[in-house]
């Protein structure tokens, strides 16, 4: 057993070793190891004064202060961490964009306000994150973070209270999230198909990003999207030779929401179809895919988007189906490989009870820009390490950074 917890602390040192160079002074890469140990640890709360207090060589100040106030800079570290994990990971299946609530009690955490959180279903006082994630068919790892500032944050006396850049402007959480696959791209990560739900894929303008980079994607989408079947005459009239050319037709068909598109499908068009095996069984529904036009903007100007599947979800116990996605996939997939698609977005939802009940990715406490970034980072490196541990079978990892064996 004692050899075991040895044998992990030094992959950790390892790992460590390599993702921490970009620090700089040695200083810095020891009071980052001993904060993803503290967070790999068994307390409860994750901030640097509990783990100063839980770790045998810990030190609060060192740590509050390598945390809020060192001018490390993260990027690089999120950088090698994500070129480190595809590595390992690969091959890729999904790009997953996801955001996520942090509750917050006070006014003065840099982005808190109150605004709506999926997490928490509801309007609260919370800060909000957008995220961007690695995943294949059986791990996920966040590859960067990006904290969605309300624009009473850009205002400059809570900017200088939380040592907000100067260059940092008001964004969208969808375009927050193109600007972290830009960031993933720039890196030369391998791309997957770019997965979400329907707060980003019923954003036209955030599906034309995709396009825009030219990046396949399967993403949510509201019951009232308005669409047209494939078969559906979009071409404009042929050119007289008089005045400008009609880019869009006379008389416009009418556009259909896809839920009533889905309640005019035939019984022949539902398939039952398995995507996982759960823990308690197999995880299956009914789904029909037909292929669609979007019908939004186009009165307006030429379609910017082509031709998608729409793929829908009939729970079972539910009069109707109720669940809808966009999918830019080729037009030979089959019904199966859609639904794999939009159902890798489990692993997310999955990595967030990690990320947040198990080392801390909420717990902390400091105010600033720089604060909040450096833990989250941190946070990525101590999630990282255990999902490969994991996968290397390593099933009682957090035994192995409990206090009582000291410093690694």
């Amino acid at each position: 057993m004692q050899a075991r917890v040895w044998d992990q602390r030094d992959r950790l040192g390892r790992f460590l070793g390599e993702l921490l160079q970009g620090l700089g002074r040695s200083e810095r890469r020891r009071w980052a190891t001993v904060y993803v140990r503290g967070l790999l640890s068994t307390t409860e709360r994750k901030t640097a004064a509990r783990l100063a207090e839980h770790m045998p060589d810990g030190d609060e100040q060192a740590l509050q202060q390598f945390v809020g106030q060192s001018p490390w800079a993260w990027e690089p570290v999120r950088q090698q961490l994500a070129k480190h994990v595809v590595r390992a990971l690969e091959p890729v299946a999904a790009w997953v964009i996801d955001d996520t609530g942090f509750p917050k009690k006070g006014q003065h955490s840099v982005g808190v306000a109150r605004q709506y959180s999926g997490t928490l279903g509801r309007v609260d006082n919370c800060q909000v994150a957008v995220s961007l994630h690695y995943a294949t068919d059986d791990a996920a790892v966040p590859l960067d973070f990006a904290l969605y500032l309300p624009e009473e944050w850009l205002e400059q006396d809570k900017r200088d209270e939380a040592g907000i850049p100067a260059d940092v402007r008001f964004h969208t959480k969808w375009e927050l999230a193109l600007g972290l696959i830009d960031h993933a791209l720039a890196w030369g990560i391998e791309p997957g198909v770019v997965a979400a739900d329907a707060g980003y894929g019923d954003i036209a303008a955030f599906r034309e990003g995709l396009d825009a980079r030219g990046l396949s994607y399967a993403v949510g989408i509201r019951k009232h999207t308005a669409v047209w079947l494939e078969s559906v005459d979009l071409d404009p009239p042929p050119y007289r030779g008089q005045g400008r050319p009609r880019r869009i037709p006379v008389d416009l068909p009418r556009a259909t929401s896809v839920a009533e598109l889905a309640r005019q499908l035939p019984a022949s068009a539902w398939q039952q179809i398995t995507w996982k095996e759960g823990a308690k069984g197999p995880m299956t529904s009914r789904f029909a895919a037909a292929r669609v036009r979007p019908s939004h903007g186009f009165r307006h100007r030429p379609p910017k988007e082509h031709v998608l599947w729409l793929l829908i979800e009939w729970l079972a116990g539910e009069d109707v189906p109720n669940r809808f996605w966009f999918s830019s996939a080729p037009a030979t997939s089959d019904l199966p490989s859609l639904v794999r698609l939009v159902k890798i977005r489990w692993w997310i939802e999955h990595g967030y009870q990690q990320l947040k009940d198990e080392l801390g990715l909420d717990h902390y406490e400091g105010r600033t820009w720089r604060g909040w970034n450096h833990h989250v980072t941190l946070t990525m490196l101590a999630f990282a390490f255990l999902v490969l541990e994991m996968r290397q079978g390593e099933k009682n990892f957090w035994t192995a950074y409990a206090p009582a064996g000291g410093a690694a």
